[in-house]
Formats: structure tokens, C-alpha cells, sequence
């Protein structure tokens, strides 16, 4: 089964039902459908509830909560030490919070969904829009 890792804005646009990739929304489809597992970083539920808090974004933790449990091919991804030890060793993004999630694809060995201009131009992550 293909696997993938989402960042935050590639699932808040899926939640959200705004525009994204033309990969990004087959990918969430396929995984809607049982057929593609995208991990999604601890880190990201800490975004969204920021983002929500701020105002900057419609989708809460109670969305997201609802989302998780209607598709579970869309699942909780906890960052553990060798995620972080994968994010060290990548040097040409600097945002940390964006580092560890690219560090939890390049420990996972998997694609990165994202529209983040930085994170397409690393040569460490490999990235589907």
C-alpha cells in the first residue's frame, strides 16, 4: 500500500474543501477510500490548534478528530526520537517546525504532501503537490 506524510496545510485544504494539488486531493481520496495510508504528524494537530486558535483557519481539533475516526487510513503519526534525529540532518529547512515534519517523511521513507515552496526545494525530502 503506498504511505505518505501530509503537512498541515496540505490536510487543512482537504478538510477545508479548498483548492490543492492535483496529487494532494487524489491522494487524500485514495486514502478516504482505504487505499493509501497518509501519516499525519503529532506536530500537525499542534499547528491546527494554533492556526484554529488564531483565527487563520475554519478546521478544529473536533474536526479533525471527526476526520481521523471516518477515515483511518488517515492516521496519527507520534514523533519519536529517531524522527527528530532524521530532521537533524536536514539543513536546508530551516522553520523547525516544518524540519520535523519533513523529518518524519524522511524517517518514514515516504513522500511529503505539501505545497510548502521550501520544503519541494530540499534535496532531502521528496514531496508530491
Amino acid at each position: 500500500m503506498n504511505e505518505f506524510v501530509t503537512d498541515t496545510m496540505a490536510l487543512v485544504l482537504c478538510l477545508e474543501q479548498r483548492k490543492s494539488g492535483t496529487q494532494a486531493k487524489s491522494l487524500f481520496d485514495s486514502a478516504q477510500r482505504g487505499e493509501t495510508v497518509i501519516h499525519v504528524p503529532s506536530l500537525v494537530f499542534a499547528e491546527i490548534l494554533y492556526l484554529f486558535d488564531k483565527g487563520r483557519i475554519k478546521t478544529s481539533l473536533e474536526r479533525l478528530e471527526n476526520y481521523l475516526a471516518q477515515y483511518p487510513n488517515v492516521r496519527e503519526c507520534p514523533m519519536s526520537f529517531a524522527m527528530i534525529q532524521a530532521a537533524a540532518n536536514i539543513d536546508d529547512i530551516r522553520e523547525l517546525h516544518d524540519r520535523l515534519i519533513a523529518g518524519t517523511a524522511v524517517y518514514l521513507g515516504v513522500s511529503l504532501i505539501t505545497n510548502d515552496p521550501v520544503i519541494m526545494a530540499s534535496r532531502f525530502v521528496k514531496t508530491v503537490w
